[in-house]
């Protein structure tokens, strides 16, 4: 299977325009047999890739700032404290969920960011992990930046960034056979749901890869 996803990453590049841009490179898998209609068909889910297919901000709340969260020192990390989320609006709620890719929360702040900041960032499938009590969320970052989120809503297909232009093809295709696993375990009857598989650059066209 490694060598059709790479022979469909090569395809990729061959059928794409060069732009003035660095250009994503997108995976769609598509299901069968899997009726929407039931909530437990709509599936969710994240996987930690191989190899980080692009830069992610990342937001984590906390308000006692143990020596753990004030060593972070990363310019795609931010923190915001409580102060910073009680109150916050409809609009300022959305702001926040668009500018995040990912969220960390101490574990009693959780019923707070569900508060203010849960119906903005719950049907992004965005709602913070919990940081256990004095832990230390640098481990935690560090799986975020390489995490993909996917979800089934209204139609059966899958779309996951896998990767960018700058990265080698072993590496894209590392990236897209880790989601293809993750998605077959999740599906009640596994690889039989999965109908097939394109992958495209940003601006370009989709190939077919099974």
């Amino acid at each position: 299977m490694k060598e059709k996803v790479l022979q469909a990453v090569k395809k990729v590049r061959e059928v794409s325009k060069k732009r003035n841009f660095v250009q994503s490179f997108d995976l769609a898998i598509n299901l069968r047999n899997i009726d929407l209609r039931k909530p437990e068909n709509r599936i969710k889910g994240e996987v930690e890739l191989p190899y980080v297919p692009k830069r992610r901000k990342i937001c984590v709340i906390a308000d006692s700032l143990t020596p753990e969260i004030k060593k972070l020192n990363d310019e795609d990390v931010s923190i915001l404290r409580k102060e910073d989320i009680e109150g916050v609006g409809k609009r300022e709620a959305k702001k926040i969920a668009k500018k995040y890719d990912f969220f960390l929360a101490e574990a009693p702040l959780m019923t707070l960011v569900g508060r203010f900041l849960g119906r903005a960032l719950g049907p992004r499938n965005k709602m913070p992990k919990p940081i256990p009590p004095a832990g230390n969320p640098k481990p935690m970052i560090d799986r975020a930046k390489k995490t993909v989120r996917f979800a089934v809503k209204n139609s059966p297909v899958i779309h996951v960034l896998v990767g960018n232009e700058s990265m080698r093809d072993e590496e894209v295709a590392e990236n897209v056979l880790a989601v293809y696993e993750k998605v077959k375990s999740l599906l009640p009857k596994g690889e039989a749901q999965i109908k097939n598989a394109y992958l495209k650059l940003t601006m370009g066209r989709a190939v077919k890869i099974w």
